[in-house]
């Protein structure tokens, strides 16, 4: 049990990390596994399936089984707890606003109900900016961030551009066509990042807690990029062509509704992507404080290949 001596007594600490088997959890729960017990810190975490958590994760923390969207989980979870890592699983059969602040309204008061009195929750780059309103999953985001500041607990709201991963969708494209889409400009620059780089931040705030009230830590990558410059990076990487083609919102619409996904879900996608294609990722400045480590060159070498000539 770890923990921290005071006086006489034994001070023991509980970080609850939700979603431990998704691309950020699974960086950052080992982040934590490795840092947590020279912090006197123990580990719980919210899993539908825990035999998807690696072995090695299963033996050192407390799995609470479940989804964190459900009332009764979370209240069994958040018992005790200092500190929650946030992050809501994207549903495509609801409609946005029902998918980030209906799912979170149960931990809401579940983290009220506790006292628990850190929470670090992944979100999105836009607040403040003048297509913030109108951004679909983004405006969804932003108002789940405004559910659990409500709630008195000191938040921080990690403030995410696009993530490189996205490409991962694409890779089939990439492999046999050469050729990745999307929405935006060719020439539109805007910040990406790695979700490595991510889970670091959300592992720094959640071992050091002396920070408190209510704002966002925006992870902003290293430098800003188009899709020319992801095509002309991506070529260098793979060592064979790769273009970018830019679809319309229309053709993305109908090619995501043939997916059988939510209609409100999908305008949610469309209406994000134009608000992006808009500047709504322009509205932080980067700086030694939100950049991160990650290149594109480096997460192509590491991650992307490796997928394309699987």
């Amino acid at each position: 049990m770890g923990g921290v001596l005071t006086g006489t007594t034994c001070e023991v600490f509980m970080i609850v990390i939700t979603a431990p088997t998704g691309n950020i959890g699974s960086h950052l729960v080992p982040l934590l596994l490795a840092d947590a017990p020279a912090h006197g810190e123990e580990l719980r975490v919210i899993a539908r399936d825990p035999a998807r958590l690696p072995v090695e994760v299963r033996e050192n923390v407390e799995v609470i089984t479940g989804s964190h969207g459900d009332a009764e989980v979370v209240d069994r979870a958040f018992e005790g707890a200092d500190a929650v890592f946030w992050l809501v699983p994207p549903d495509s059969s609801r409609p946005p606003a029902d998918a980030w602040s209906g799912f979170t309204r149960p931990a809401a008061k579940a983290l009220a109900a506790h006292g628990v009195g850190h929470v670090v929750g992944v979100s999105a780059l836009g607040r403040g900016t003048p297509v913030a309103e109108r951004a679909g999953l983004v405006t969804a985001s932003l108002a789940m961030d405004e559910l659990i500041a409500e709630t008195g607990v000191a938040y921080r709201a990690l403030a995410n551009p696009s993530f490189f991963e996205n490409l991962l969708e694409e890779v089939g494209s990439i492999r046999e066509k050469g050729v990745f889409t999307d929405v935006v400009d060719a020439d539109r620059k805007a910040p990406l990042v790695a979700i490595a780089d991510i889970a670091a931040v959300a592992g720094r705030l959640l071992l050091d807690r002396s920070w408190t009230g209510v704002g966002d830590v925006a992870v902003l990558g290293p430098e800003d990029l188009s899709p020319r410059d992801l095509a002309r990076i991506m070529t260098e990487q793979l060592g064979r062509p790769v273009r970018y083609e830019r679809q319309s919102l229309e053709d993305l619409r109908t090619t995501l509704l043939g997916y059988g996904l939510d209609e409100a879900f999908v305008q949610g996608i469309a209406d994000m992507k134009q608000a992006k294609d808009n500047g709504l990722d322009a509205g932080v400045a980067r700086t030694a404080d939100t950049a991160s480590p990650t290149t594109f060159a480096q997460w192509c070498a590491h991650t992307l290949k490796p997928a394309v000539l699987a």
